[in-house]
């Protein structure tokens, strides 16, 4: 009897180690998550579905572990605390508090944290372990699909049953974090606006490049007469996506400010320059040399009132006080200046300014490290305006007269509001005409001849001595006289056809009656219509 006791005390205490171990891998760890993050624990319901599977795989292990303890040497039967450092597997941030100092301890090898959200322990933590997802070879089956995140979750389907807490809010799917960063963006508390005059030319391929580099925008302010030039630079920074201003057509001091008249004339011309390379018109205009001492009120007023934009600047970059301003000054002068919420700076990128090219990487990585947002300007921008000088509070120069004033500035204004465009269909040719750019005077359209016939394919040429035009179109010759108010159609093999019109000229144009534009061009109209949308005229 004593003999079969002392056998039987070996067995005793196998079958009690393996209580023991069974104990320490399944109940101890699950109540320790619990214990350490009560709000985690609660939420976690993907254990509590998991512990059937759990259970049965412990059951698994408990045989295993009876099987190996009976065949180990009496010298392992006392299992260790595993030495294999834990790997931290997070798909998001892990926020442990300061005052968690417990270690990590694992009871199964090869442990791994793994979460799909980012936790953040509460402040009565003791332990930075959310929960446990063993991923090691001696782990159960059940958890190590948890860790590999097998579809579907049960944990994200038991989550889904339940009403969100405010603590639930913040532990979304990564998809809902993606959907969340469309959202509109808050006002942007710093910005600079980076614009460039006088060009373009040949450097102002190499800005471009720097800016693409970089990933911000500009703003061109262009000279006509260098548009005219350089037409396919001009469409570069257009499909680059950059604003495109209007910086007058030849930048000469004496014949832009010796009256309105002649400043708006240049607008104007610059203005159809840009229209025939890109398609657009620009409301946006900066004045050479800027508007201190060149204007007085009357040119704001003007502008105003004919739809522009009108921008100075807050900051010069300094890379035109002088000839050849090397690079390290330019740079110097834009990163001493105070820092402004907004800040319009002002640099050039016309023949002679290469080193304003050197100087603009590293222009913008200031900015950049400041934290400014970069942007274009855009008409709903608020615009940096100098203060009318003192000397030109009483200006002698001529003012325009009311009549010129209705004239070009109060139709000008409808180039760039809302309104309908005219299509005009004619000899298979169709066009359109935005609002502004015709007029519907007494039932009848207006427009301006060289708009119309060159958008038709025809050729225009205005002879400001005979204060006449010549349209070629085809086999077609029109010549038309403004001060005798007729049309001359001339058609090779046939005899020449007079017709009388009300002719006028506004804003450097020649303006006319649609009709009688398409019956001296042998197209008579078919139909007339109107919507809401837009108005339409269809000729033979």
């Amino acid at each position: 009897m004593k003999i079969k006791w002392l056998a039987g005390l070996p067995l005793f205490r196998m079958i009690t180690a393996v209580i023991a171990l069974v104990l320490i891998v399944t109940v101890i760890p699950y109540s320790e998550s619990r214990g350490v993050m009560p709000e985690a624990a609660a939420r976690s319901h993907g254990f509590a579905a998991a512990a059937p599977a759990a259970q049965a795989a412990s059951a698994a292990l408990a045989a295993s572990a009876a099987s190996a303890v009976s065949s180990a040497p009496a010298a392992s039967r006392t299992p260790a605390l595993p030495t294999t450092p834990v790997a931290l597997a997070t798909s998001t941030a892990l926020k442990t508090p300061a005052a968690s100092t417990a270690p990590i301890t694992s009871t199964a090898p090869a442990a791994a944290l793994t979460t799909s959200t980012a936790l953040t322990a509460p402040a009565t933590s003791t332990a930075p372990v959310a929960s446990l997802a063993f991923a090691g070879s001696g782990a159960p089956a059940a958890f190590g699909a948890l860790a590999a995140g097998a579809a579907p979750s049960q944990e994200s389907s038991a989550r889904s049953s339940f009403p969100l807490t405010e603590s639930d809010k913040t532990l979304q799917p990564e998809s809902s974090r993606q959907f969340a960063s469309h959202a509109k963006p808050k006002e942007a508390s710093k910005v600079v606006y980076l614009t460039f005059d006088d060009g373009p030319s040949k450097w102002t391929d190499d800005v471009l490049e720097i800016l693409q580099k970089a990933d911000v925008p500009a703003t061109f302010f262009v000279l006509g007469e260098q548009a005219k030039r350089f037409p396919e630079i001009i469409n570069r920074i257009d499909e680059a996506g950059h604003e495109i201003g209007n910086h007058t057509y030849n930048h000469k001091y004496d014949e832009l400010y010796a009256s309105f008249g002649a400043f708006w004339s240049q607008i104007k011309e610059t203005e159809e320059v840009l229209r025939n390379i890109t398609g657009k018109r620009t409301p946006l205009v900066r004045a050479p040399g800027g508007t201190y001492g060149h204007f007085d009120a009357a040119f704001f007023q003007l502008l105003e009132q004919g739809g522009y934009k009108v921008f100075d600047w807050n900051l010069d970059s300094g890379d035109s006080r002088r000839r050849g301003v090397p690079a390290s000054e330019i740079i110097k002068n834009v990163t001493s200046a105070k820092p402004a919420s907004s800040v319009n700076l002002l640099m050039h990128d016309s023949a002679g300014h290469e080193e304003t090219v050197k100087a603009l990487p590293k222009i913008i990585e200031y900015y950049k490290s400041l934290g400014y947002e970069f942007r274009p300007l855009t008409p709903e921008v608020a615009p940096v305006q100098f203060a009318v000088a003192p000397k030109m509070k009483n200006s002698k120069r001529p003012q325009p007269s009311s009549e010129w004033i209705k004239a070009h500035i109060v139709p000008n204004a409808a180039l760039f509001g809302p309104g309908e465009p005219l299509y005009i269909e004619a000899g298979g040719v169709e066009t359109k005409l935005a609002a502004g750019e015709y007029e519907l005077q007494g039932g009848q359209y207006r427009v301006p001849l060289r708009t119309v016939m060159e958008r038709l394919g025809a050729e225009v040429r205005w002879h400001e001595g005979e204060r006449s035009a010549v349209v070629t179109w085809g086999d077609t010759r029109i010549l038309v006289s403004l001060d005798d108010d007729l049309i001359v159609v001339e058609v090779q093999g046939e005899i020449a056809a007079s017709y009388t019109a009300s002719l006028d000229q506004k804003s450097g144009l020649l303006w006319l009656p649609l009709r009688t534009l398409l019956e001296a061009t042998g197209h008579s109209i078919v139909s007339v219509s109107a919507n809401p949308e837009e108005r339409r005229v269809r000729a033979s």
